[in-house]
């Protein structure tokens, strides 16, 4: 398979038709203030974990929520084509005063949800809540001693990195993805009221919990204005079709990760609208490297040489692009690497013999873990990657899960996490390329895969601590990606398009490539 970044973007340029007013940059969408609007009904294919604390998940639906009700310093657009822009929100201007020195300007006249003045010691608690190691949302550049964090006045905050020894310019990205919490609630603890409820300077107020529904309101003292919006009702529906008919009987104002044989029957319905986002989101299988057969990077690659990318792409339609790389294509530092994986039973034979196991002989039987309900077609291209390893000789069973209990089955854990392999997507929301890379590939964290190789650490360790972007991207291109290819702890299978239906009414509302939304602008007839 020949895979091609202008392929790629032709691809979802395409895909992008018809996305209408959802795709425009947040910036520039007005909505007129005698507009009349209804609540918004969001049906979520995931469920909410019931711990709200930002750095205590990484829960796509939990994401969303922070979203609306969460302030940034800065926003993220992440298209193709600009990955690296920045849109301000707390922050007003990120300036890097040397090497090691970032300086953070904060927008003034800020409220949080209880009525706290949002200044810099809230940027401060944050940044050095987030960087403590054991917070599972893994934001940090490096752990919390590794930063000195001063603020000089009530809208100013300087980060310096010297004590860590890596560059300030990982702020940069970073500074888009960890949502901005109340110093006062951190300083009263995990189990505080950082779990049991979201205080954020969003546009939309964290009202309850009921059940499986997240009810959010308007927020009057929103700085750019009080949505038109009256209200936001987040609901887990885990089945693509319930979704799709809610939806088209009205309940629903908008759904998420249609199927794509469900597109076309919406696409006929005169009162629905289709939204296509190229994704930040790449679809893994990713290997359980911390027990065997998995342990043995041959019989990683020979897996990986196992699967036919393409014929998963049929099945996905619409849902997918290919990918040559562990990141999006919207990631800092992608490119298409010449030595991805691809498809070679020859190679896969002579790598299963080198590892000695020759056409699968001896290889124990092997767990494949995946989900059904938030994925589009997960069970169905599962069906057709067990058929390929089965056929080079790997004996491996589908377990389909209900998303609940595959999510309690994902990380790794002593001895191993639960199978041998198991699919997932990742999802942040910036361009930093280390919220994947880091995250999975590196022994501090080894998220899913509980890989730990002291060669991958120390080219991880080096790109991090390039002096500067061009360096450091050069660094991703020509060794740090590479490797993780030749030693291959994942196989990213594709990268995810959002595809989202809405009431053909909902206007101003802008999607990111991570599925979280601006909703400060929208309306709903």
């Amino acid at each position: 398979m020949s895979i091609n970044r202008r392929d790629f973007l032709s691809r979802t340029a395409a895909l992008g038709v018809g996305a209408g007013l959802l795709q425009l940059n947040p910036s520039a969408i007005v909505s007129p203030a005698f507009a009349q609007s209804k609540p918004l009904v969001f049906l979520s294919a995931e469920n909410i974990t019931g711990n709200w604390d930002p750095t205590a998940h990484t829960t796509l639906s939990q994401k969303n929520v922070e979203g609306f009700v969460m302030g940034f310093l800065v926003r993220n657009p992440m298209t193709v084509e600009n990955p690296d822009e920045v849109i301000y929100e707390l922050a007003e201007s990120l300036k890097l005063v040397d090497a090691n020195t970032i300086e953070i300007k904060l927008r003034q006249g800020v409220k949080f949800h209880d009525g706290k003045d949002f200044k810099a010691e809230d940027v401060k608690a944050t940044f050095e809540y987030g960087s403590q190691p054991d917070r599972p949302a893994q934001w940090y550049p490096g752990p919390t001693e590794t930063l000195t964090i001063t603020t000089p006045d009530d809208y100013t905050v300087v980060v310096d990195t010297s004590k860590g020894g890596y560059p300030a310019h990982l702020f940069m990205f970073l500074a888009g993805f960890l949502p901005i919490m109340s110093s006062a609630d951190i300083a009263k603890g995990p189990q505080g009221p950082l779990s049991q409820r979201l205080n954020g300077t969003g546009p939309f107020k964290f009202v309850e919990q009921r059940g499986n529904d997240t009810v959010l309101e308007a927020y009057d003292g929103y700085f750019k204005g009080k949505p038109v919006i009256p209200g936001i009702n987040f609901s887990f529906v885990g089945d693509s079709t319930t979704r799709m008919l809610s939806l088209m009987n009205g309940q629903a104002s908008i759904v998420e990760r249609l199927e794509p044989e469900q597109v076309g029957t919406l696409e006929g319905n005169d009162k629905v609208a289709i939204s296509r986002v190229t994704s930040v989101e790449n679809k893994y299988l990713w290997f359980r490297c911390s027990k065997a057969p998995f342990d043995n990077p041959l019989v990683r690659r020979a897996a990986c040489h196992a699967i036919d990318r393409t014929v998963l792409l049929e099945v996905l339609g619409d849902a997918g692009a290919a990918s040559a790389n562990f990141v999006s294509p919207v990631k800092f530092g992608y490119i298409d690497l010449p030595n991805y994986p691809e498809f070679d039973a020859e190679k896969c034979q002579a790598l299963l013999a080198e590892a000695g196991f020759p056409n699968g002989e001896g290889l124990p039987p092997l767990e494949y873990i995946t989900s059904v309900g938030f994925y589009p077609k997960t069970k169905e291209y599962g069906e057709v990657i067990t058929a390929m390893l089965q056929e080079q000789g790997f004996q491996v069973e589908l377990s389909v899960l209900e998303i609940a209990a595959w999510n309690e089955r994902l990380y790794d854990r002593p001895g191993g996490g639960p199978g041998h392999m198991i699919d997932c997507g990742w999802s942040t929301g910036s361009p930093e390329p280390d919220l994947i890379l880091r995250t999975h590939f590196h022994s501090s964290s080894k998220r899913i895969t509980g890989i730990e190789d002291k060669e991958l650490d120390a080219s991880l360790d080096k790109e991090r601590s390039a002096s500067t972007l061009e360096e450091r991207k050069s660094i991703l291109q020509n060794e740090t990606m590479p490797m993780i290819a030749d030693k291959v702890p994942a196989l990213s299978l594709f990268t995810s398009v959002m595809i989202h239906a809405h009431d053909k009414s909902l206007t101003g509302l802008f999607i990111y490539p991570d599925g979280s939304m601006d909703a400060s602008k929208a309306t709903l007839g």
